[in-house]
């Protein structure tokens, strides 16, 4: 097996693809978009994270002391649309995350091209975002961002 495609096996089962919201008054649409791409694992895996850090050539990793993890994680859109979506077309994903990768990357790459400055797209941004990652915590319901983007 090659390592490409060991990475996308890993990022189906440790990974994900995740898009929050900050509301910012300084924003011209008075919310903050910030997606990020990770991988987390047991403190033991630290070996694996370095590989796979030097690998993608971006990104960081931080431990939690909270659940004794590590998490590598890349939230520049730049190098999200350079080097994370590049990847995950040419090494797809095959299991449940697949769904979330193409929303993701149809979120970032929005993003990428400013278009999540006009406040219709930016409606899209969070509905995509929203259908995303059933089981995750979300700081703001997804009425209460629409209903900010509309003022």
């Amino acid at each position: 097996m090659d390592f490409n495609s060991f990475i996308s096996g890993f990022v189906e089962g440790e990974g994900c693809f995740c898009t929050s919201f900050n509301r910012r008054a300084k924003m011209k649409t008075g919310v903050e978009i910030r997606p990020s791409f990770s991988i987390s694992q047991n403190k033991r895996n630290l070996p694996l994270f370095k590989l796979i850090h030097e690998h993608f050539g971006c990104g960081g990793i931080r431990f939690s002391k909270k659940d004794q993890s590590f998490k590598y994680e890349i939230r520049s859109i730049k190098e999200i649309a350079k080097v994370i979506i590049p990847f995950f077309d040419k090494n797809p994903l095959m299991g449940i995350k697949k769904d979330d990768f193409v929303k993701f990357k149809e979120i970032c790459l929005m993003i990428y091209q400013n278009e999540h400055l006009n406040p219709g797209n930016l409606n899209k941004i969070i509905d995509l975002a929203y259908s995303m990652n059933y089981s995750g915590k979300r700081k703001y319901k997804k009425e209460e961002l629409l209903k900010h983007v509309a003022r």
